[in-house]
């Protein structure tokens, strides 16, 4: 392979490349925030961009095919950077985030759990119970008795 061509994307159906979508906690404002994202995944490198309610950001990370492990930064355009990790197990990528603030000692932490769009929301998943009903018992009317 030369230099002018690039890897193939990545082919594990854990790690479609494309758009995704998500969401993450965060303590100090409760409730899911959404995120889209469009990622690309190739060779172990994870790389993208996105936006939430924060703004506009860019991803640039790894992800392992043995483990379903990933790691990435989500730097945001003009602002901070973003420290996700993660694992996918085949319903999305779930994990932890952290923004740390040396300077004043301070690390924000929370969760998080995006996938790929087309997977719908795995976080809304619920049981389904179907039944055959009897057949209707037939009863006989008896049409101009009297009594």
């Amino acid at each position: 392979m030369n230099a002018d061509q690039n890897p193939q994307l990545e082919t594990d159906p854990r790690f479609p490349s494309g758009p995704w979508t998500g969401y993450f906690l965060q303590k100090e404002i409760p409730g899911k925030h959404t995120m889209e994202l469009r990622l690309t995944f190739q060779a172990g490198n994870m790389t993208g961009e996105g936006r939430d309610r924060v703004g506009q950001f860019l991803i640039k990370g790894q992800y392992n095919l043995a483990d379903g492990k990933c790691y990435w930064t989500k730097k945001y355009l003009g602002k901070h950077d973003v420290f996700y990790q993660g694992y996918n197990e085949g319903k999305g990528i779930w994990g932890t985030w952290e923004i740390g603030y040396p300077n004043l000692g301070v690390v924000q932490r929370g969760g998080f759990h995006i996938w790929p769009e087309g997977l719908g929301d795995p976080t809304n998943e619920y049981l389904a119970a179907e039944a055959d009903l009897p057949a209707p018992k037939e009863e006989r009317i008896a049409v101009g008795a009297t009594s």
